[in-house]
């Protein structure tokens, strides 16, 4: 049997990121071949990987990358089961190598992106997730992607936190224009910022279903105010437009109160920006990503922890 040094044993942690012992193991397994060793703790990573599977994932970071031409724009939400591997710098280069393999790959949905080539390397995005997880020691999930093109602005709030892209339709005068920049981010920290998330950009995206989904709600509300009992029937239907205006000031983005200058909304913001820069703008489209929204959230009890430790 060939003997097994600490140098073997380090090149092979240092090549695959396991840990030690499993490293050690490995070699002997396979009596000291070093590929051999390496494909063993690649199986065995498949194996890991599926045991952390139904664990709950729903920390992890929101990223965004733009290409060389900035006219391309992926971001992704990864979920990791705690912030302390989120803040891991292994863990954020998988990440980024993610977003390169998006951005190089075009993936329709995360089916096609596990069978992308991970960007830099030869294995398939799957593997390499598989291999991260064993690596790691947590379950890993790449939740959700986008791809934004053309003019973008971005934001991406609290290290990762959430992540905003913002689709724009500008004049080249006018989105070569630094002020545009300003602007751009200017309305990401809106979608990021403002006290209830956008839904739509305009009105006009509103679908017919919501609205009346809305208006039935808002009129059990007047039928149910006592005060209301006897009015007519036009004072009613007023008071329903009225309540469906700060529907729209809550839920459509250029109705919103900007959030800079509570005097405008984002419409005329974005109206005073193309006049100053004398051209026209439009905001065609966005996305944001809330890290773990509307995942389960893990729930650690640290005595019961020990307890399961010790026994």
């Amino acid at each position: 049997m060939a003997q097994i040094t600490a140098k073997m044993v380090a090149e092979l942690r240092a090549k695959t990121g396991c840990g030690m012992m499993d490293c050690k193991k490995a070699l002997v397994e396979t009596d000291g071949d070093f590929d051999g060793a390496v494909k063993v703790l690649r199986e065995r990573g498949l194996a890991v990987a599926a045991k952390k599977a139904d664990r709950i994932a729903a920390e992890g970071l929101v990223a965004i990358k733009f290409n060389d031409a900035n006219d391309k724009a992926a971001m992704i939400e990864v979920n990791s089961e705690t912030d302390f591997v989120a803040k891991n710098a292994d863990f954020q280069a998988f990440v980024d190598g993610l977003l390169d393999t998006i951005l190089a790959c075009n993936p329709a949905d995360n089916d096609a992106l596990m069978a992308c080539t991970y960007a830099g390397g030869a294995d398939t995005v799957e593997a390499a997730l598989k291999d991260k997880i064993y690596t790691i020691g947590e379950n890993i999930q790449i939740r959700r992607f986008v791809v934004a093109h053309g003019t973008i602005g971005s934001y991406v709030h609290g290290k990762g936190q959430t992540g905003i892209l913002v689709e724009f339709e500008a004049d080249d005068a006018v989105k070569n224009a630094p002020e545009f920049a300003a602007y751009a981010k200017n309305i990401a920290l809106q979608l990021a910022g403002a006290g209830v998330p956008a839904v739509y950009v305009n009105k006009e995206d509103v679908p017919q279903s919501a609205l009346d989904e809305e208006k039935e709600i808002i009129k059990a509300q007047i039928a149910n105010d006592e005060k209301n009992k006897n009015k007519p029937e036009a004072i009613i239907e007023k008071m329903v437009m009225g309540k469906l205006s700060k529907f729209y000031e809550k839920y459509c983005l250029c109705e919103q109160e900007y959030v800079k200058d509570d005097k405008m909304t984002v419409a005329a913001y974005t109206a005073a920006t193309a006049k100053e820069l004398g051209g026209s703008i439009k905001i065609k489209n966005f996305y944001r990503f809330e890290k773990g929204e509307g995942l389960q959230k893990r729930e650690d009890n640290f005595a019961e922890e020990i307890a399961s430790m010790i026994k």
